[in-house]
């Protein structure tokens, strides 16, 4: 096992004069043993951050250690990670014993040493009633459970997923997310999670490296990462539904304008700076009552014992979260809030980065 380490790492294309950064300075220190999941939206270069990792991209500029090694100009193979991808990539006329053994054998293992890992990987992945069937045998959460045995028999000093979960259905996922973590606790490997799924990246990470058009926006745990957003994209893509960001003018005195009308923020607090500000304010730290912000409902989705409630407050955009215990509004109904005081953020107008 080792750490891993991102030193001002950049990542560049060039087609004929021209180049096209993708990667802008990353830079973050992982501890050895702990999961990290990189997240963003498709495009934001993740996967490209995890593929350098793995050899399979070369680095532009910076430098990246596992352990102590500075691995950039390394191959694959002298690197000492395996990596689980995206499409299993199992061998289709290979028994599952021998894809999980396929690279245990090309480094020329003895043949009891290989057993012997593949019986504990398979153990672990509750595989080894399946030893002696073919990947088309399986169903999708088993195969996704071999290409991980096979990544465990190497012991390798680091863990890659390449959106591991992305191919399985919804029930499928939950319990291959449970199974990632067991293993995790078992095993203590350094990990590197990439995933598009902010559910997934919020119950998977120890701390979560937020990707957004290449930049790192926030370097975090998932409770970090939740109550203290760095930037607007941060609070808007992290939580579901998302942060409702207000765009407006704190006028001082406790009060802000927003949508063409002008509210009273909770008693005690106020803007940190007057003029153009975004404030930010979850859906479920929104509470409904008899007075506060006028909401003019535009819809209500309904989920079991919670519903989400869509409107305006003025021509602003606003999401609440109520339980079931509020009685059901109906389209154009006016509703009153008031926000949790300690729950309110406050986001630069120009550079979209908090405040203080």
């Amino acid at each position: 096992m080792a750490s891993l380490s991102f030193k001002n790492v950049i990542k560049r294309y060039h087609q004929g004069k021209q180049s096209l950064q993708v990667i802008h300075g990353v830079n973050a220190e992982i501890a050895d043993g702990e999961f990290i999941v990189i997240v963003g939206p498709s495009g934001c270069g993740k996967s490209t951050l995890l593929r350098m990792v793995a050899g399979l991209e070369e680095i532009s500029g910076g430098e990246i250690l596992i352990g102590p090694r500075v691995v950039n100009e390394l191959e694959p193979a002298d690197r000492d990670i395996a990596m689980v991808f995206q499409n299993y990539a199992l061998y289709p006329h290979m028994s599952v014993f021998d894809n999980m053994a396929y690279g245990l054998k090309i480094k020329k293992l003895p043949a009891d040493e290989i057993r012997r890992r593949v019986d504990k990987a398979a153990g672990i992945l509750e595989l080894s009633h399946l030893l002696d069937r073919k990947p088309r045998q399986l169903s999708g959460g088993q195969r996704q459970r071999v290409a991980m045995g096979r990544a465990i028999v190497r012991e390798p000093q680091v863990f890659l997923f390449d959106e591991p979960l992305s191919n399985l259905d919804a029930k499928l996922r939950v319990q291959t997310r449970l199974e990632i973590q067991k293993l995790h606790r078992e095993l203590g490997i350094t990990s590197l999670f990439v995933t598009h799924d902010q559910v997934e990246a919020m119950t998977l990470a120890q701390r979560m490296i937020v990707m957004n058009a290449g930049n790192m926006e926030q370097f975090g745990t998932p409770d970090e990462v939740y109550a203290r957003p760095a930037t607007t994209f941060v609070a808007g893509f992290i939580g579901s539904p998302p942060m409702n960001l207000l765009e407006g003018q704190a006028t001082g005195s406790g009060r802000y304008a927003v949508g063409g009308i002008e509210i009273d923020l909770p008693k005690d607090t106020s803007a940190p700076v007057t003029g153009p500000v975004i404030l930010g304010v979850r859906p479920e730290h929104l509470i409904l009552g008899d007075q506060g912000w006028p909401l003019v409902v535009e819809m209500v989705e309904v989920l079991g014992a919670e519903r989400l409630i869509y409107g305006k407050l003025g021509t602003a955009s606003v999401v609440v979260r109520a339980d079931d215990s509020h009685q059901h509004p109906q389209v154009g109904e006016t509703l009153y809030m008031t926000a949790q005081p300690t729950k309110l953020h406050w986001f630069d107008a120009n550079t979209h980065r908090r405040i203080a």
